[in-house]
């Protein structure tokens, strides 16, 4: 079930406005109407946030199918599983009040819960408890139908057996979700979606933010599809299933707010957003590539910061990507196809392409190439293993093959990342007649372990 005019501008956020290049507003348009033929969805909605300011924001297709009505920048989408870093950010404020700490225990506050003086806060919020998830399943069940409170939804799951260990693995539960919001509300007093809404939301001005019980006529409708066929009106989760794990609705501009405001660290101190975005180890030492509600993933070549949604009938997802200043959000209203995420990754390679590395390091690559179109290299820049690879032979074949596709006119540099130890780098090297891919592996002392041509 949860995973992975209600909308103006204000005057102060058009001034926050930038403008892409029309080429890029093209691309961009024509990216996300492709996509909605492709998959068939009914819709999807898109904001892209360059240099800390919102971009672009537009829509295709249609928020209706009967009678058809069509969406824009300002239908609501539910958000589905991206609800819980609001619920993270909620606890991570009250934190800083004092009122709790994410190291205490769920015993603190819940004590009948199943082991519940061995988990702590933060490990729900991470999905390291041993929770069992109440809602694994990717369609609508009929219980799901029925109205249902957290209470019960503790009773029913938070008092089983763990799937594991607290701390040992990492398994995603949105009954973790449930037990941090009914934590919250129980520590302030207040219901989550109001403190959400006075603390977050109308500071933001996100006018469109809120629960997607509360749906308007302007919302987006849900629609599923069985196996290959037609989208068709989607069944939805009653009353008290979002609770904290998948509540909220509302238009991509206004997510897109929310993540400037992550990029400039507002709302929260500074401390909270260290803690908010540091990746939660296992007990063994193990990675879970998960922080607070927050995935943490590669974009573009260099670090993201991601999480997707989905609830009965809606598809969203969302990626923030520090370095570039930017984010790229992708919602539908259309579950059970592959369409968000691919979408998502165009749109990103559009806005931002690869990642920048020095141009040093891009002239230093053309030299080595240029060397082998003539047969040698300068060895003193290369590691043992490496000058073991370009050997007699390597070198004489390097000639050969590299000789035959004209002058070196260009090497471009493409993506960035960490592994072994090392700076792993890609370029693309055009000469006359064929572009050749190129991988790097550049040591700490930045010599050159590894460099492969291949097609």
């Amino acid at each position: 079930m949860i995973r992975r005019c209600l909308f103006a501008f204000s005057l102060c956020a058009l001034a926050l406005r930038a403008q892409p290049s029309p080429n890029l507003d093209a691309r961009l348009t024509s990216a996300i109407q492709a996509a909605v033929k492709k998959s068939g969805v009914p819709s999807v909605s898109v904001a892209v946030v360059l240099d800390g300011r919102l971009a672009y924001a537009k829509a295709a297709g249609n928020a209706g199918l009967s009678p058809r009505r069509a969406a824009d920048a300002g239908t609501r989408y539910a958000i589905g599983s991206i609800s819980k870093q609001f619920t993270a950010a909620a606890l991570l404020l009250l934190q800083e009040e004092g009122r709790l700490s994410l190291d205490d225990k769920v015993a603190k506050y819940f004590p009948e819960l199943t082991r519940a003086g061995e988990i702590s806060l933060r490990q729900l919020l991470s999905h390291t408890s041993g929770y069992e998830d109440y809602a694994p399943q990717d369609y609508i069940i009929p219980a799901w139908l029925k109205p249902v409170t957290p209470r019960q939804i503790l009773d029913g799951w938070a008092r089983k057996p763990l799937n594991f260990e607290p701390g040992e693995r990492w398994q995603y539960s949105n009954t973790n979700y449930v037990i941090a919001a009914s934590i919250f509300e129980k520590v302030s007093g207040r219901p989550l979606l109001e403190f959400l809404k006075e603390k977050i939301f109308a500071p933001l001005d996100t006018r469109s933010a809120g629960s997607m019980s509360a749906a308007g006529p302007d919302d987006a409708l849900a629609y599923t599809r069985y196996a290959l066929g037609p989208p068709r009106p989607a069944k939805r989760e009653a009353q008290g299933w979002y609770f904290g794990a998948g509540e909220l609705s509302m238009t991509p501009s206004d997510l897109a707010r929310w993540d400037i405001a992550f990029l400039q660290k507002k709302i929260l101190s500074a401390k909270s957003y260290q803690e908010f975005t540091r990746e939660v180890r296992l007990s063994g030492g193990g990675a879970t590539r998960y922080a607070l509600g927050l995935m943490l993933r590669d974009a573009a070549g260099v670090p993201a910061i991601t999480h997707g949604g989905e609830v009965s009938g809606f598809l969203a997802s969302n990626t923030v990507i520090p370095s570039r200043n930017g984010a790229v959000i992708v919602f539908s209203n259309q579950d059970c196809v592959s369409v968000v995420s691919p979408l998502s990754q165009r749109i990103i390679d559009l806005a931002f392409g690869p990642a920048p590395v020095e141009s040093k390091t891009t002239a230093e690559v053309r030299t080595i190439l240029e060397g082998l179109r003539q047969g040698g290299i300068d060895r003193s820049l290369f590691t043992d293993n490496a000058n073991s690879y370009f050997s007699k032979l390597a070198l004489r074949d390097a000639k050969a093959s590299l000789g035959r596709l004209g002058a070196l006119q260009s090497v471009t540099a493409g993506s960035e990342s960490l592994r072994g130890g090392m700076t792993y780098r890609t370029y693309k090297a055009q000469f006359e007649k064929k572009t050749l891919n190129v991988s790097v592996y550049v040591t700490n002392a930045g010599k050159y372990e590894q460099l492969l041509l291949t097609e």
